[in-house]
């Protein structure tokens, strides 16, 4: 079974992933592609139509972006988005020009034609959001106008008898009044199933595992607890079962108790797993380091060290990963091919072990993921955990890294999520932790004087991890986090929450 798709051409529209995301809510599968893409790389029977996205730059601009019109001649259903609107008249000869002002807003407009494919259903008066700087003068032959306001005489066309359409506005945005009856009439358009979700995804990647990995050979798979790794090894165990193995690494810079947490929750699975104490390791080959980079690069040196000595031991040819969608798309560059980025998991070990690479979730969104993980048993503690950074709490210890500062912050980070969980705030933040910072403040404790470390409260909410804002908690919550630490962790005196977005600052410390 291989689903149909929706194949996204993206010009470097800020809105490809909503695009995507929209259409995936409408039970279509929509993959996004570089725009210099071939048609032979897009061809085929499941492929039921094609989205050429928005983007910053014109047409007529010589250094705009590669594209191959032959993809015009895919024999599917087409629509344009205000740059791929310009992109499918401009092959079509229309004239486009640049504007005296830009029009970046939400703005109405009328459905002027009665017949329209694109607008079936949809009452004559509309808001939608308007983003471009150039428009159509002409219109190309055989299109007609089916939509127009006061001031853009061609808002939306229509090519029926070549099922190419074209918009000048983005339906994907929540600002446009009926941006997804009008997306769900072009894949009515496309006449595709709408079949895509959860159970059928399982299914059909169940399958894909099956026939990539064969009969014989064995995978290993990096276990680390959080939801990709953990959901991308249920996947590949009901592939292969037995012929999985995965390994946990602990770095000793893991959250508390965090290898008996990850254990208690596979433990109904029956997974094959080698857990690896390498703490020793990892403490002795940071000591002394406090250069920020340094440190992220010795994390990263030896844990690819444990992990490889480990891998091979299994003999292996696949190495798993949990490699999602954003990962892939945030590397699509307007001018090059799809590119994992290179911190991702465990980057560089397919090419130092010769082996090849399988990736479970490669298609799929984070909250995809974890409807997966629900939907094939995770626990949901581990199908809703907060993002952990690949160095762990390296990056939470600016300075020196030693086994009691590591000690100090496991202590007040389980604190501070523990009354995020029993207040409700954890599935309200996208990310919260405790930092353990480099300076020591004069306290109190009972009548004694203490002088004692400072810890950093950091709770963020974001979207995409690119920027995010910092949540503001309630100061009950706040107090009653920092009143535990100071009186259940001795050697820390003093609690400061972090107020700072990304930018200026970033996510972690380090």
């Amino acid at each position: 079974m291989r689903h149909e798709r929706i194949a996204i051409l993206d010009f470097g529209s800020p809105y490809t992933h909503i695009l995507t995301r929209r259409l995936r809510d409408l039970g279509a599968l929509a993959l996004v592609y570089p725009p210099d893409v071939k048609q032979e790389e897009i061809l085929g029977i499941d492929l039921k139509g094609i989205i050429l996205s928005g983007g910053a730059g014109t047409v007529y601009d010589p250094n705009s972006h590669c594209f191959d019109k032959c993809l015009l001649d895919i024999k599917v259903p087409i629509l344009g988005i205000c740059y791929g609107m310009q992109l499918i008249t401009k092959h079509s000869n229309a004239k486009i020009s640049g504007e005296t002002k830009h029009e970046y807003r939400k703005t109405p407009c009328q459905i002027v034609d009665a017949d329209s494919l694109l607008f079936r259903g949809i009452k004559a008066e509309q808001s939608v959001w308007m983003s471009h700087g150039t428009h159509l003068d002409t219109l190309p032959e055989g299109y007609t106008v089916s939509a127009k306001n006061a001031e853009c005489a061609f808002v939306a066309i229509e090519n029926q008898s070549q099922s190419r359409f074209g918009l000048q506005f983005h339906p994907e945005v929540a600002h446009t009044q009926e941006g997804n009856a009008i997306l769900q009439n072009f894949l009515q358009i496309c006449q595709m199933s709408l079949d895509w979700n959860v159970a059928s995804f399982i299914e059909e990647k169940i399958e894909v595992l099956k026939n990539q990995i064969g009969q014989k050979e064995t995978v290993v798979l990096g276990l680390s607890g959080g939801v990709d790794s953990s959901v991308s090894a249920l996947l590949l165990q009901k592939a292969v079962g037995k012929r999985l193995t995965c390994v946990y690494v602990d770095t000793g810079l893991m959250r508390k108790d965090e290898m008996r947490h990850v254990q208690q929750a596979f433990a109904p699975f029956d997974l094959s797993v080698k857990w690896v104490d390498a703490s020793n390791e990892f403490l002795g080959g940071l000591a002394g380091i406090t250069d920020p980079e340094q440190k992220r690069k010795t994390i990263g040196r030896i844990f690819i060290e444990v992990f490889e000595r480990e891998a091979k031991a299994t003999k292996a040819k696949f190495l798993g990963q949990g490699t999602i969608y954003p990962d892939v798309i945030e590397s699509v560059g307007i001018t090059g091919s799809v590119l994992v980025k290179s911190h991702h998991n465990v980057g560089g070990l397919p090419e130092r072990m010769n082996m090849e690479l399988v990736e479970p979730l490669r298609e799929l969104f984070k909250d995809e993921v974890r409807r997966v993980g629900l939907a094939l048993g995770l626990p949901e503690d581990m199908v809703w955990r907060h993002p952990f950074p690949g160095p762990g709490l390296g990056v939470r210890i600016p300075g020196a890294i030693t086994k009691e500062r590591i000690g100090l912050l496991q202590e007040a980070d389980a604190i501070f999520i523990e009354e995020l969980k029993n207040s409700g705030w954890y599935k309200l933040t996208s990310q919260a932790f405790v930092a353990l910072l480099p300076v020591q403040t004069v306290g109190i404790s009972g009548d004694e004087r203490t002088y004692e470390n400072m810890c950093a409260l950091r709770a963020i909410q974001t979207e995409d991890f690119m920027t995010a804002d910092w949540v503001h908690l309630p100061h009950e919550l706040l107090e009653r986090c920092s009143q535990r630490i100071v009186s259940e962790v001795k050697g820390i005196n003093r609690v400061v929450f972090d107020i700072t977005s990304k930018p200026p600052a970033t996510i972690e410390y380090e």
